[in-house]
Parts: C-alpha cells; structure tokens; sequence
C-alpha cells in the first residue's frame, strides 16, 4: 500500500509541474474550471463549468482587451461531526483570463449561469477590422 501511495503522489507532483510549466498552475483552495471556446460569424463564446458555484460569487470583468472570470466555490458540509474520507470535488477560489481579440464588441456582452454552465457570448463588430495593404513595386 506504501508503494501505491508513493506513486500517486509522485504523479500528482509531475502533474503539478506540468500545470505550472503551462502557466496554468493552482495553488491549494484553488481550482481551475474547465471551459470551451468556440466562435462564429457572429461572436465568441466561452463556456465555463462552475457546478455548484452560486450566481453571485461570480464576477466578470472585460478591461485591457482581457476577459476576466473569477469566483468561489464554498465548501459547506452540514454537519460538524462528519468524518470526511475523501474530498475529489474541487471547492475554493478560482480565476481564468482570456485575451480577447480586436473584433470584440466589449459593450454587447451577454452572460448566463444555466445548469452549472456560464456562457459567456462576446459579439463581434460588424465588420472585421482587417485592412489589406497595397505593396509599391520599385
């Protein structure tokens, strides 16, 4: 058993620094929400798990061309004289930041918190701000 423990921690270790390499790196009473983004014609969106996670301890910011998701998970359990054997949900404070292209249209933003989900619809301008430039032969 000894052994076993060993090498689950060990690969949680080499884990860890693979997370912390990437930038992408949690320290304990944090956690990280997974998430999709995706756009279309129309827009980007992000879609943030956050089972659990009440409306109001959410908090979205957009300053600086960066999107900004931030919150707490509360662990509450419900009776003081429980005796936990295992904690794998994660609970605590979390932040992911996202760099948001030019083409944003950061007043028309649209969030909603639907069943654990919050999707996150960033329109686009109506016309992208590509502009082709003409090459002078000499």
């Amino acid at each position: 058993m000894k052994d076993i423990l060993y090498m689950q921690d060990r690969m949680n270790r080499v884990f860890e620094e693979s997370l912390r390499d990437s930038g992408v790196y949690r320290t304990p009473g944090q956690w990280i929400p997974h998430v999709d983004v995706f756009e279309d014609d129309a827009a980007l969106t992000i879609k943030a798990e956050l089972p659990g996670v009440k409306r109001e301890d959410i908090i979205l910011d957009v300053s600086d061309g960066m999107l900004t998701l931030t919150g707490k998970k509360q662990f509450a359990h419900d009776d003081q004289t429980e005796s936990y054997h295992m904690i794998e949900r994660q609970y605590g404070s979390f932040r992911r930041t996202f760099n948001l292209p030019e083409i944003v249209d950061i007043n028309k933003v649209d969030a909603k918190l639907e069943a654990g989900v919050l999707q996150i619809v960033l329109p686009k301008h109506g016309q992208s701000q590509t502009k082709r430039i003409p090459i002078v032969e000499k």
